[in-house]
């Protein structure tokens, strides 16, 4: 069925099982450069699951080049033992183990680096808008160096394939690029002139690692923005690279400006770069990999069987589930846990300084997260089938315990279901078609339109309880009762009569969706925020995207508000210290809620251990309901 996936691939003198390639991701995992016991076990767990290439993230090539403390270094020969057990463990689970060399250039605060970064010409990263310091000829000699060290310390380390990031706005790709590089000299110009510190680099690293070691090239293709690269500008560069001595080119897309295109969001087309791929293998006679949003076998068979790549680069879809290829080879496909493209991974590692996964608890908590048999067989109860209860109940019959869910509702999903009701947002039902099999699975007695009384609840025997109860939306006082206002859930199930004018209240994610879904239905729509701002929760690149569509569709934006009254027709709110009015016959609440834990007292004085996971512990995202899920199914 997936035989072109699975057949088995040549790099130069690298032999691949198959077709799937974990790309570089940077997870930020290190400690000051160098490996700790979690990046092994982070490295071991995905090159355990069956990929035919693992790719460890980009390691800076110097000092002033690295982007976080976190990241991983080949710049000084102390770095190599640890890289070495990096590869190893790679190596030791099946496939060839290969590494990406960096240099980030202006994309770098001078806070990180201690110094201006350094820049093809002084021109400001767009994101970071800090001084740069333009490279002189000794520098661009000095950083071509910097590359054959980290290459000669690769090899060291015992890696198999050695990769140039040429990509995302770092200083490679800034040279490529007439949108970063505006010289006058030999290094700026035509597009010969412009890859020559490229080609300087890929034949210094040949000439120190000699003729057999396989090199790649990331690039991006595309980065959508004025004077960007092109694909036809791409394609010129790479048949230059390819006579300079690389053997494969991974085309990927964006830089500082563009990240959407980096890490492409829900809202972005599954494969959505494929299409620049195919441009280039047509052009030149050395293999590609594809990257962008490509989350499944099937869609990654397609690619294959079209000719439109030699390789498909699944990194996030690894990040969800590590085991998919091996689950795609034995055509277990209800157990793969599909990745959504929610960018969870990206905003955690803004917001934690390490990567995190919504559908995954495990990832990056490989050591921690082992689920274990457990000691004794217990009967549990599990009291609601959103995302954190189908986890928690799951997880506890792998586990060997006799396990109930109970749900209120006819099926499983929980706010799930209303949250993939937008067209770009149905890859969330992923996530409950893998609950849905996992309980299946393991023999988890589910019980539908379930009422969960205390009473009904310790009918059932239960030696524990998992409240995974959720929230119930929250309502200002001063609305109760008033007519023309609806909970955002009655509004996308359908159940009320919708008006041509209508107003949401809460900018948040929910109010953000409910307001771009009925603006693109045809309704005029405003939405009111009590922040400076709507949207805030989302990572950077989904709110951007968000945003522009909401504001291309006309809605209405005030933030900084305060809801005082509605009579059904006239809302009034305080907007920046003046009151100010709307009319409109219709108001939608979307303001957030508020837990539902009626049931954790009565269930705690009968004496029964009792956990709570997600929003009945606390309002949250998806993300907090399966991890806590996963704790309650191991611990209890």
């Amino acid at each position: 069925m997936l035989k072109h996936l699975f057949s088995p691939f040549s790099i130069r003198n690298l032999k691949l099982s198959n077709r799937i390639v974990m790309p570089s991701m940077g997870v930020f995992l290190s400690d000051q450069g160098q490996a700790t016991e979690q990046t092994l076990a982070y490295y071991c767990r995905r090159a355990r699951g069956g990929a035919g290439l693992i790719m460890v993230e980009a390691s800076g090539v110097a000092p002033e080049g690295v982007v976080s403390s976190q990241q991983m270094r080949l710049y000084d020969d102390t770095h190599i033992t640890g890289l070495q057990r990096v590869a190893r463990v790679i190596q030791e689970e099946g496939p060839p183990a290969g590494i990406q060399i960096h240099h980030a250039g202006r994309q770098v605060s001078s806070k990180v680096i201690g110094r201006p970064p350094y820049a093809p010409s002084d021109l400001r990263c767009t994101a970071i808008k800090g001084e740069v310091e333009p490279l002189d000829l000794k520098g661009i000699e000095r950083i071509v160096a910097l590359f054959g060290d980290a290459a000669e310390r690769a090899v060291a380390a015992g890696f198999d394939l050695i990769e140039v990031h040429g990509a995302h706005g770092y200083l490679v790709n800034q040279f490529l690029s007439e949108y970063s590089n505006n010289r006058e000299d030999e290094y700026g110009g035509s597009v010969a002139n412009r890859t020559r510190f490229a080609v300087e680099i890929i034949e210094e690293i040949r000439k120190r690692v000699g003729p057999d070691l396989p090199l790649s090239f990331k690039i991006s293709a595309q980065e959508f923005v004025e004077n960007g690269l092109t694909v036809e500008q791409s394609i010129e560069i790479v048949q230059i690279l390819e006579k300079a001595g690389i053997d494969v080119v991974q085309v990927s897309a964006g830089c500082d400006a563009t990240p959407e295109w980096i890490s492409q969001p829900m809202l972005m087309e599954r494969g959505c770069l494929v299409d620049s791929a195919w441009s280039i293998r047509k052009a030149v006679d050395i293999p590609v990999m594809c990257v962008g949003r490509i989350n499944g076998p099937f869609l990654a068979e397609e690619i294959l069987s079209d000719g439109k790549a030699d390789l498909v680069c699944m990194g996030r879809a690894l990040l969800a589930d590590p085991d998919m290829p091996i689950k795609a080879r034995q055509e277990r496909f209800d157990d793969i846990r599909r990745c959504v493209a929610c960018n969870t991974c990206i905003n955690s590692i803004f917001k934690k300084g390490r990567v995190e996964c919504l559908i995954n608890p495990e990832l990056t908590r490989e050591q921690e997260l082992d689920i274990v048999p457990a000691r004794g067989r217990k009967r549990v109860v599990v009291v609601g089938g959103g995302p954190g209860g189908a986890e928690a109940a799951w997880t506890a019959a792998f586990r060997g315990h006799d396990t109930v869910l109970l749900e209120s509702g006819p099926e499983l999903g929980g706010q799930i279901r209303l949250g993939s009701l937008p067209d770009y947002k149905k890859e969330l039902l992923n996530i409950i078609r893998f609950h849905k099999h996992q309980l299946e699975t393991h023999g988890v007695d589910c019980r539908f339109n379930f009422q969960a009384t205390p009473e009904a609840i310790l009918d059932l025997n239960p030696d524990a309880v998992i409240l995974a109860t959720g929230g119930r939306p929250i309502r200002p006082d001063f609305l109760d009762g008033q007519e023309n206002v609806f909970e955002y859930q009655q509004v996308l199930e359908g159940k009320v009569p919708l008006k041509h004018d209508l107003a949401v209240i809460g900018g948040g994610p929910t109010g953000c969706e409910v307001a771009l879904e009925l603006a693109e239905k045809g309704y005029k729509v405003s939405i009111l925020e009590m922040l400076e701002r709507i949207g805030k929760q989302y990572e950077a690149m989904t709110r951007k995207l968000i945003l522009n569509k909401i504001k291309a569709l006309g809605v209405q934006v005030f933030t900084g508000c305060c809801i005082t009254s509605y009579d059904g027709q006239r809302l009034i709110f305080n907007n920046e210290n003046h009151q100010d009015s709307l009319d409109v016959p219709m108001v939608i609440l979307a303001l957030g809620a508020k837990p539902v834990d009626n049931l954790e007292n009565p269930l705690r004085e009968s004496g029964i251990e009792v956990f709570n996971v997600g929003d009945c512990k606390q309002p949250r995202s998806i993300k907090e309901a399966i991890y806590e899920g996963a704790l309650a199914g191991r611990e209890v």
